[in-house]
């Protein structure tokens, strides 16, 4: 039954894209761009994902001087981050109406020593920021908080400050941070593709004082600015803005924003500094000068998260990195990746590539959302295609790529389990397959059949995302004792 509710749903928004979009598709793209587009747009509405889950075997590549290691997978659609002093990770799931809680790997195993729901209930969190002890979180109407302790347990309820925020229609998401004035800052992305908005709120930054109070708009034009950050040496904000759609491969770019108060950035009626073809000559007398981009983006790479480094080499000191979830629009896709942006003497940006390889020739790895860096200098990305957040840091590249894998038969997923030990896990994992009715799906009904398990996980890997399984796999009430059973039993038999 559910196997069927979710081929159904499935095919229904299958249906629903390709209605909307193929006439465009059709017009746009060929092969393979047109199959690639495809399968970024569908996941864009439905949260779908092909890519590989090979855990420990990225397929990227990262910057000269630093490796890439998955640190946490099965996440599903996993976006924005928030890390604690102590090195705690929270990230939102939207779709789930949830926020994770990854703990500080202090063992040194390159994993979270324990992955917890932290906040569930919530409508569609995605922004995320901490401030003197509370978590803030960016619901798409609303914008709450929670107190939490250092190691990330909540303290109390969950409160709402801010409600009746606008969420219909496109670019939903709300994103949130503190300013070192202290203020907390928020953006919310345009209804539409391009259209002229009645909600002042839409297209805009917005701030407000940490308990909610005082709230305006702080600046407009702004037509999805998903992610923003201030530069630490000097502390102005900057902001990433998504161009918009169905003006071509190449244009509109998409923009970096120095953001001041009381600024005008041009959307609908300009494209960084052009006028809209639609909109350019409905721009009402007395609107405030359209302030152009600092840096531009190719169009359609659609940059979404911002961080500014703060622990890194020399190399990094004055410079910030920005997720480019790539496109679905495009001919030839592009974007999909991590880009580093570099402030020189003169002020001019320049930008190079940070962590490569999303994009593959016959298939998509994933696309990037959001950043956060650690006070150790550890960089954390997130992944809402694969359902990872990787960890980037200084070493030597991942003994691993997508092709070099090895084999399950001489990985050590058992070291430290004498032979007596390992049958007992087995059999008790057995049990609990068995008492939860799991091969109903993964056998009888033809879910993802669990095979090649070792390629993708070991066992702290697996028992990590029994926490949080991707759906439509449901939660099951595994103590730590059981999700190590499960895990031995399924890398053994699978």
């Amino acid at each position: 039954m559910k196997r069927a509710m979710l081929i159904g749903f499935s095919t229904l928004v299958l249906c629903l894209v390709l209605t909307i979009a193929s006439p465009f598709l059709l017009i746009q793209f060929g092969s393979p761009g047109l199959a690639m587009a495809s399968r970024a747009l569908l996941h864009a509405v439905a949260g779908y994902s092909d890519a590989p889950t090979n855990n420990g075997a990225t397929g990227l590549k990262a910057a000269p001087g630093y490796r890439v290691d998955v640190y946490a997978s099965g996440l599903g659609n996993v976006r924005f981050l928030a890390m604690t002093a102590q090195g705690h990770l929270f990230a939102s799931r939207p779709r789930q109406g949830e926020v994770l809680l990854l703990e500080a790997d202090r063992n040194g195993d390159g994993l979270p020593d324990a992955q917890k729901v932290a906040l569930d209930g919530l409508n569609r969190p995605h922004g995320l920021a901490l401030h003197d002890q509370w978590l803030y979180v960016a619901e798409s109407d609303a914008i709450g908080r929670v107190e939490i302790d250092q190691s990330g347990n909540l303290l109390g309820d969950y409160q709402r400050l801010v409600t009746g925020l606008a969420d219909h229609g496109n670019h939903w998401t709300k994103t949130i941070g503190f300013g070192p004035d202290g203020w907390l800052y928020l953006t919310s992305g345009s209804s539409c593709n391009v259209c002229e908005e009645s909600n002042p709120q839409r297209a805009s930054m917005m701030r407000m004082r940490a308990d909610g109070s005082e709230f305006g708009i702080y600046a407009r034009g702004l037509r999805n600015s998903v992610g923003f950050d201030w530069a630490p040496w000097d502390q102005r904000l900057y902001a990433t803005d998504n161009g918009r759609d169905l003006l071509g491969d190449n244009y509109p770019p998409c923009e970096l924003n120095h953001i001041v108060a009381g600024g005008f950035y041009g959307w609908p009626y300009f494209n960084a500094g052009d006028p809209d073809p639609d909109f350019g000559s409905r721009a009402p007398q007395g609107l405030p000068e359209n302030r152009p981009p600092v840096h531009n983006f190719p169009a359609h790479n659609a940059p979404l998260g911002i961080r500014f480094l703060k622990h890194q080499d020399v190399e990094y000191q004055q410079s910030a990195l920005v997720a480019l979830h790539g496109s679905w629009n495009r001919s030839e896709p592009d974007g999909y990746k991590v880009v580093s942006l570099h402030w020189n003497a003169g002020g001019e940006i320049v930008q190079r590539d940070f962590l490569d390889g999303f994009l593959q020739p016959d298939q998509l790895l994933g696309r990037p959302v959001d950043i956060a860096e650690s006070a150790t200098g550890e960089i954390f990305i997130s992944d809402d295609y694969s359902g990872r957040i990787y960890r980037v840091h200084r070493g030597v590249a991942s003994p691993h790529t997508i092709t070099e894998l090895a084999p399950a038969s001489s990985s050590p997923l058992f070291n430290g389990y004498s032979d007596t030990r390992r049958k007992q896990l087995v059999q008790k994992g057995q049990n609990l397959y068995s008492e939860f009715a799991c091969g109903q799906c993964h056998e009888a009904q033809g879910m993802r059949p669990l095979t090649r398990l070792p390629a993708r996980y070991d066992v702290a890997s697996l028992k990590t995302f029994f926490l949080s399984p991707t759906p439509p796999m449901p939660r099951f009430p595994l103590d730590e004792a059981d999700r190590e059973a499960l895990a031995v039993y399924l890398l053994s038999e699978k």
